[in-house]
């Protein structure tokens, strides 16, 4: 006797009801803005030049193009933060992040590694909060870790040796005015000069008179041709002229902007004796930037956990920066090096250049639009 098969039919299944428009463009808001975040911590960011201290290599109103890539993007270290914001909301002073969740330091390996020569976007080491979440810098890397630098005469010498010029590089000028003469617009356009760095006690004004301009020696030469420019000087400061605000800080060392050093970039691995220059030299980064725990400077000593240390070998390579407007440019002459931790990537490409002092419809540099950075 056979047995009868019989299949239980299935309950009809009910269609999938259709998303709403505007369900839809929500889940294809959330998908943007995860593949932005992606993209901008692992591959490219954009960011602006806010700032004089890169010209005439980058303008104020540059917006530029960071590759990441380059050197290895950061983990992420502060997680609860405003997705595609750095480390204020849009337009405010408002912080967009939380730090109660930080994870260790941790960089993905990239192709390449942080030359000289090398245009540099970073976190500013002398600010304050998560690394991740300080302020971003460009300068250009003058010395790599393990190199010994010193400052000439304005000249940069890397291990004995002139470093290359970057081209276009800028320096402070005293320029003189005939008396009843003035500059015309066009030659401020031409020779991209600024013309509101005047020395208030000489009250000068642009029907003659003297005040600052910041330009290059090729452009100087240039200048000094006009006839109505009666002088044109370069103002570089003197050997042993100490100046304020210079590192490292205090008086042990004269050093100023245009004669520095010399001293060596930390490199990870290297070895240094504690006394006093080097304290004075070192000493910061020892005690911020190294990860030692409980870190002590009293006097010429230095104390580790409690225990007075009398040779410290470094953790992490570090960096020289400078500005390419050598004499208007807060850099590493004032504040010290850069920690390999504090790199954020290598600017690539000027993708937008705007002139905020003109008209609506004649702002764009267009010959600055998609310009790669040198």
């Amino acid at each position: 006797m056979k047995l009868a098969m019989f299949k239980r039919k299935s309950k009809e299944e009910k269609p999938k009801k259709k998303k709403s428009v505007l369900r839809e463009w929500i889940d294809a808001i959330i998908f943007a803005v995860i593949a932005a975040t992606i993209i901008r911590w692992a591959l490219i960011s954009a960011y602006t030049i806010p700032t004089s201290s890169m010209e005439g290599t980058q303008l104020v109103g540059d917006f530029l193009f960071v590759n990441k890539l380059s050197y290895g993007p950061r983990t992420p270290i502060t997680l609860l933060r405003l997705p595609l914001t750095d480390n204020k909301i849009w337009g405010t002073n408002t912080p967009s992040y939380l730090d109660w969740i930080q994870l260790p330091f941790f960089r993905v390996p990239g192709y390449s590694s942080v030359h000289r020569g090398d245009v540099v976007v970073f976190n500013w080491p002398e600010d304050q909060g998560p690394i991740d979440m300080k302020t971003h810098y460009i300068k250009r890397c003058v010395a790599e870790a393990g190199d010994k630098l010193e400052i000439k005469a304005g000249q940069v010498y890397i291990n004995g040796e002139a470093s290359k010029v970057p081209e276009d590089m800028q320096f402070k000028y005293l320029m003189s005015l005939k008396e009843g003469t003035m500059l015309s617009e066009r030659l401020y356009e031409r020779y991209d000069l600024d013309k509101y760095f005047m020395p208030s006690e000489m009250q000068a004004t642009m029907n003659g008179g003297d005040f600052y301009v910041y330009t290059s020696p090729t452009k100087a030469k240039e200048l000094a041709k006009i006839p109505v420019i009666k002088s044109l000087e370069l103002q570089m400061n003197q050997e042993n002229e100490s100046h304020t605000g210079m590192f490292p800080s205090g008086n042990l060392l004269d050093w100023n902007e245009d004669f520095f050093g010399p001293l060596v970039v930390p490199s990870k691995g290297m070895e240094i004796d504690i006394n006093p220059k080097n304290l004075a030299i070192y000493g910061k980064n020892i005690k911020r930037f190294e990860y030692n725990q409980d870190v002590k400077i009293e006097g010429d000593k230095l104390f580790i956990d409690g225990k007075e240390v009398k040779k410290y070998t470094f953790k992490q390579d570090y960096y020289f920066m400078m500005g390419d407007n050598r004499h208007n440019s807060l850099d590493s002459r004032f504040w010290g090096f850069v920690p390999a931790d504090h790199i954020v990537g290598e600017a690539l490409i000027t993708w937008l250049s705007l002139d905020y002092s003109k008209s609506l419809f004649s702002r764009v540099r267009w010959g600055r639009v998609f310009k790669m950075i040198e």
